[in-house]
């Protein structure tokens, strides 16, 4: 039996849905709110990563100051989960395409910061000790599992399909798929997947340690909502885990803004070849969302 979320309170953006539920302290925020009234695509808009970006800030300051003014042993989650029939298709290839063709390194470059600011900041539970759950109920590709694996948990439904393809037109995903997937998995083992670009089932993910709740499909929030019950039970030692995980793995902002200067020149150099796959994709990513809307 599906379980009924008690929210009480959300706040508006133009492509976020926030959902809160005050007394157990959990915090949902849903991509794509938008899509349906107005089709687009469910990739990282500008759009949508400055929502998230000003979501996480005010978020994390409220968290924060609640923490100051009280001691408790609530532990926050945070789920980023998605109101599409996808998660996230990750970067928004048409705006790459229009800033690589103009030789636009400032423009590419502070789009790529914005995103490695929202990954980070979910990785750090947004500075105010918060647990970090991904649910994905829908395809997950290139930035959309960069999401995903910023956040400390992972749930996903079966069937969910996730994957790396950048290499499909000559470039790396450089917004935090390494620095995220080597702390779940062996370095050369990251570089095989991102380099090959093999999409996956959840299945297979959670089988190789990249999903940490494998849901039957339909049932996500029912396995989020377990998650938050137990650590209910272990606040502290749930909180504990995390600061000890990042002093024995850190993965700093610096170290990500690093990598994504690197992205950044790489997708500089790319050809016309490479320019025209991304084309594709665009045009099949509207015809996907087109197609889910009746259109």
């Amino acid at each position: 039996m599906s379980v009924v979320q008690p929210f009480y309170r959300t706040e508006s953006y133009d492509t976020l849905r926030t959902t809160e539920d005050t007394e157990r302290s959990v915090f949902w925020c849903h991509m794509h709110a938008n899509l349906v009234a107005s089709p687009g695509r469910a990739c990282f808009s500008t759009q949508l990563v400055d929502d998230i970006l000003d979501y996480q800030r005010n978020l994390g300051a409220r968290l924060r100051l609640e923490s100051n003014l009280r001691r408790g042993d609530k532990l926050p989650h945070v789920v980023l989960a998605s109101d599409n029939d996808v998660f996230n298709l990750g970067g928004d290839l048409e705006l790459f395409c229009q800033l690589i063709r103009r030789g636009d390194r400032e423009g590419l470059m502070a789009y790529a910061r914005q995103c490695v600011r929202g990954v980070h900041a979910f990785h750090v539970g947004i500075d105010a000790g918060a647990h970090s759950i991904a649910l994905v109920q829908g395809d997950a590709l290139g930035g959309g599992f960069e999401a995903a694996l910023s956040c400390h948990t992972i749930v996903a439904e079966e069937g969910a399909l996730m994957g790396l393809p950048e290499v499909l037109f000559d470039l790396f995903p450089g917004m935090g798929a390494y620095s995220f997937l080597c702390k779940r998995i062996a370095p050369r083992q990251a570089e095989k997947l991102m380099l090959e670009g093999n999409v996956f089932a959840a299945e297979e993910l959670y089988k190789m340690g990249l999903v940490d709740v494998l849901a039957p499909k339909g049932q996500g929030m029912d396995a989020v909502d377990e998650v938050i019950r137990a650590n209910r039970r272990i606040p502290h030692a749930r909180a504990a885990m995390h600061r000890v995980r990042d002093m024995a793995q850190p993965v700093t902002l610096q170290e990500m803004m690093d990598i994504t200067e690197v992205w950044v020149d790489t997708a500089l150099r790319l050809g016309e070849k490479s320019l025209r796959t991304m084309e594709r994709l665009v045009r099949a990513q509207y015809r996907r969302q087109g197609a889910a809307c009746g259109a």
